[in-house]
């Protein structure tokens, strides 16, 4: 069981196209089948209205799914009975560092900038606690101990030490907002997903939510992590690259050819043609995929090009 597992924040790029088609083509090859959950957990900043428009991008390019679309903002419940059950285990405190504290504290990890927890409020007392909750609302943290690894399906083995290299993180934000860490495997978890696809930004947390996993109980997935689509100056691409956005890519394009573009650049095709997802299926291999990140062709989607 593969998912689907996009944030409605704005329209799709080709980098989440890019994701979306391997890990559609990787579940296919083995006749599996596809989940599509809406990761939709900050509510202010994810609208249903760019989660419809995801879901026809979907079905446009034929990325069809088995089952959903699930709606994170619904299933609250559930990651409080999961976090409960961590509380119950002792393993999760409440943190009243601000961002700005958390920042000025530690320098970012060297990697993809995110910030390792030094435990100010690791062993905090319940006079503290009760103190400091007069003037703020606490985030919810988990302590963590030893070292986790993997082998990931393209890259191999990684592992980190937690403590290490990333220190306690985030269960629920101090808005009460629960965080991706535990919404995702909570939710993999609950969904039997056995086979997780992504961005290789997101591989520095896959220990994090192995050890959850570990902790809550719950099967693991396989992970594949896969290289960055870049643009010609070496920048990741993202929502704010309109015209590599599907949006405006559909209005120039068949979606035979967007799919064949994509499947050129994992290493499928000899060279950009007119395919249909499912005629990718056959060609499908780890083995195929780029390790390194992938710079964009300048000519690969101007249509002059291609006369």
């Amino acid at each position: 069981m593969g998912r689907f597992a996009p944030t409605p924040s704005g329209s799709m790029h080709l980098g989440n196209l890019f994701s979306c088609l391997l890990a559609w083509l990787s579940v296919r090859a083995q006749g599996g089948r596809i989940i599509l959950r809406m990761e939709n957990l900050d509510t202010h900043r994810t609208s249903r209205k760019f989660a419809e428009q995801l879901m026809r991008d979907l079905e446009f390019l034929g990325l069809h799914w088995d089952e959903g679309p699930y709606w994170q903002s619904e299933r609250g419940d559930y990651y409080q009975e999961c976090l409960d059950k961590l509380s119950v285990q002792g393993l999760v405190y409440p943190c009243f560092c601000s961002r700005a504290e958390l920042h000025a504290a530690n320098a970012p990890h060297a990697s993809d900038g995110d910030y390792i927890y030094q435990g100010t409020c690791r062993a905090l007392t319940a006079a503290e606690i009760a103190e400091k909750s007069r003037s703020r609302a606490p985030a919810m943290r988990l302590r963590v101990s030893g070292t986790v690894g993997f082998n990931d399906l393209h890259y191999g083995w990684y592992e980190q030490d937690l403590e290490r290299d990333c220190g306690d993180f985030l269960l629920r934000r101090s808005d009460g907002v629960f965080a991706y860490q535990l919404a995702v495997v909570a939710d993999d978890g609950a969904m039997g997903v056995t086979q997780v696809v992504r961005g290789r930004d997101l591989l520095s947390s896959t220990p994090r939510q192995l050890y959850l996993y570990k902790l809550l109980g719950l099967p693991t997935p396989e992970f594949a992590h896969i290289p960055m689509l870049l643009s010609g100056d070496g920048r990741r691409l993202s929502k704010r690259d309109a015209d590599m956005g599907l949006e405006k890519l559909r209005e120039r394009f068949l979606p035979e050819e967007i799919v064949g573009s994509l499947g050129y650049l994992a290493g499928l095709l000899d060279r950009p043609e007119a395919v249909r997802p499912h005629e990718l299926v056959p060609a499908f291999s780890w083995e195929k995929v780029p390790m390194e990140d992938i710079y964009l062709p300048s000519d690969l989607f101007d249509r002059s090009s291609r006369s």
